[in-house]
């Protein structure tokens, strides 16, 4: 797989097994920022928390006691506290801070405390999750809480289609009512050198990156997880063409406004690309990009039309 000499990011080779395609992205460059990931901060003593006691649903907030920055990834899950969610975008929280980050809730039906911090997840929200949450924000980034009706939709919707029945309406528990086979899991293993992955169902696509190859080993169990979870409806749709998919998230117009920790928050959007990074000190650090609400809507009448 090729894509153009300016990319600052490399397409390998796909690997498609049982109807589900998954690539492997490279850095052009070595990287420069350094960071640990959420998994190695914990252990470490950075926790997050709710923002006080009486909590706030849109907002958390990351105490980092380290020498060093943490890197909170778009979609992580964290589990516990009055309830349970997913970060809204990518943030890099500053080493000796405490940093008030964006985030929407997966657990619609609890608000009462499990515990004082919020736990790691082993997943991140799915692919269709993290789009539609994507869509919503780009209409009114600075919006606090403009998602949170969406996502409570998708994940209700979701369990749905899966006949999961969860007491509290919770993404974990679909996770859980729905393991990911092991022969699955095991047919797209990590690529030396990876730093990213691309996913596509037909034309829908999924795009996660980051600089450092280590920091992407750590996420990418997690975010395979939500991949292989949306594969259950989407598996085995005509491939898209990736290198394009790639082409046009890089092309795609972009702002910039100061991010919830350090750098800057980029938003991509375009009528066939919505997405997501985070840029520091002009290095690109992290970057999501999903099919956008054209390429979504073609795909819904193409395989309506299948029917008739």
């Amino acid at each position: 797989m090729t894509t153009s000499l300016k990319s600052p990011i490399q397409l390998g080779d796909p690997v498609e097994h049982r109807g589900v395609v998954i690539a492997p992205l490279f850095p052009r460059t070595d990287p420069r920022a350094e960071y640990l990931t959420l998994e190695q901060a914990v252990p470490l003593g950075f926790h997050v928390t709710e923002l006080d006691a009486a909590g706030s649903v849109p907002e958390l907030l990351a105490k980092n006691p380290l020498d060093s920055n943490v890197l909170l990834y778009d979609g992580e899950e964290l589990l516990g506290a009055k309830q349970n969610r997913i970060l809204n975008v990518t943030a890099l929280v500053p080493a000796r801070s405490e940093t008030t980050i964006p985030v929407s809730c997966v657990e619609e039906g609890r608000w009462s405390a499990r515990s004082a911090h919020f736990a790691p997840s082993t997943h991140t929200a799915y692919p269709e999750l993290r789009r539609r949450k994507a869509v919503q924000l780009s209409a009114a980034p600075f919006e606090r809480g403009l998602a949170q009706h969406a996502v409570w939709e998708e994940v209700a919707s979701k369990a749905d289609r899966l006949g999961v029945d969860s007491p509290t309406r919770a993404q974990a528990d679909i996770y859980r009512a729905r393991p990911t086979p092991d022969d699955l899991r095991d047919a797209f293993p990590l690529v030396p050198g990876q730093s990213g992955a691309l996913l596509a169902f037909g034309e829908r696509f999924c795009l996660d990156y980051v600089s450092r190859p280590d920091a992407f080993a750590r996420l990418y169990p997690k975010l395979l997880e939500g991949y292989l979870l949306d594969a259950r409806e989407h598996a085995g749709e005509q491939r898209g063409d990736l290198d394009a998919f790639l082409e046009r998230t890089l092309a795609a117009p972009r702002s910039r406004r100061p991010s919830a920790g350090l750098g800057e928050d980029v938003r991509l959007a375009a009528d066939d690309v919505i997405g997501s990074g985070l840029a520091l000190d002009g290095e690109l650090l992290q970057l999501c990009a999903f099919s956008g609400e054209a390429h979504a809507a073609s795909t819904r009448i193409a395989r309506a039309s299948s029917r008739f």
